[in-house]
């Protein structure tokens, strides 16, 4: 037996086959910081694109800012336009740049490995898409939160604030670091079940849009991904929008005549809204919010799905060349 090992290797005509029992890999044959690129620039391009639809929602949702005091997206859109300019719905863009990237590389690398792990090799398994989901949202957001909290603010227009840096000075000496994270717990609280329906959703719509047409699934990639995505966003940012309103009012309290919290008490922001604005306020922005996260997931996982493809092909064709 040995003997004719021996003769095989010495043909010249002969190639072993390394990959005659190469499993798909569960976590898609890609290294953690493949992930994290991938996960990085599919959250940069999505933020970067609906900006100005998330600043209509801001504003919306910040009772008693200015200069928009009216509820519906137009009039709301109307108001910024006529007042501020164009560029006013690009206020605050710098630090969605500064921490969408960080954020969303952690969101996705955590997201992945949590669905390595408990997926136990089920791609079917939807508590654990859920589940990882959370475990991503938890992590992502303890990184994304402080410069969300400068956006927010620098949204809404006549905030005082001279730029990022300025805002991030102000706040540090005015109210102390406790005040980046003052929306921490209700973002937690609302992005756990908006990422638990969001990836439930996505994973499970894909593989519905796969399984209508399989033998077409490599060339409708793209819109498989992006039709998912879409449907996940809209579903998720409709269900969490009334603690959407709670984040946004503990971001922007006492900026453009928001109400301060003494407590940050999730329960104590709600009474203040329904006392202001009746039930329909923990609803304000809801329009725009699905605006926003409907195409934004789609260009999210589209781009994310993107990045992932462009790396197994890196790595299949660098195997390829270290066999060779």
């Amino acid at each position: 037996m040995a003997t004719d090992a021996r003769a095989k290797f010495q043909n010249p005509d002969f190639r072993p086959d390394f990959h005659a029992d190469l499993k798909v890999s569960t976590h898609d044959g890609l290294q953690f910081w493949q992930f994290m690129l991938a996960g990085s620039v599919a959250g940069c391009v999505e933020h970067m694109a609906m900006f100005p639809v998330d600043t209509v929602k801001t504003r919306m949702q910040a009772l008693g800012s200015c200069p928009v005091k009216t509820g519906t997206v137009r009039q709301a859109l109307r108001s910024i336009l006529q007042s501020e300019g164009p560029s006013a719905l690009y206020r605050g863009i710098g630090a969605m740049g500064l921490g969408a990237g960080p954020a969303h590389a952690v969101y996705f690398s955590v997201y992945e490995t949590c669905k390595k792990r408990l997926s136990e090799g089920n791609p079917n398994n939807a508590a654990a898409h859920a589940a990882s989901g959370i475990c991503a949202t938890v992590a992502s957001d303890a990184v994304f939160t402080p410069m969300d909290m400068v956006k927010q603010r620098l949204q809404l227009g006549n905030s005082g604030y001279k730029g990022v840096w300025d805002c991030v000075r102000r706040v540090m000496s005015e109210e102390g670091f406790r005040a980046f994270y003052a929306s921490y717990r209700t973002t937690v609280l609302m992005n756990a079940p908006f990422t638990a329906v969001h990836f439930t959703t996505y994973e499970a719509a894909k593989r519905g849009l796969m399984e209508v047409s399989p033998e077409s699934v490599d060339d409708e990639r793209l819109f498989v991904h992006a039709t998912a995505g879409a449907a996940a966003g809209a579903l998720a940012a409709a269900v969490t929008t009334p603690l959407d309103v709670v984040k946004t009012q503990l971001q922007c309290q006492g900026v453009c005549g928001c109400d301060r919290f003494k407590s940050g008490s999730i329960g104590d922001v709600i009474k203040s809204i329904v006392k202001k604005d009746g039930y329909r306020g923990l609803m304000r922005g809801w329009i725009p919010r699905m605006l926003f996260h409907a195409p934004a997931a789609a260009i999210c996982w589209s781009t994310y799905e993107a990045g992932k493809s462009f790396f197994q092909d890196f790595n299949q064709q660098k195997d390829v060349g270290t066999v060779t």
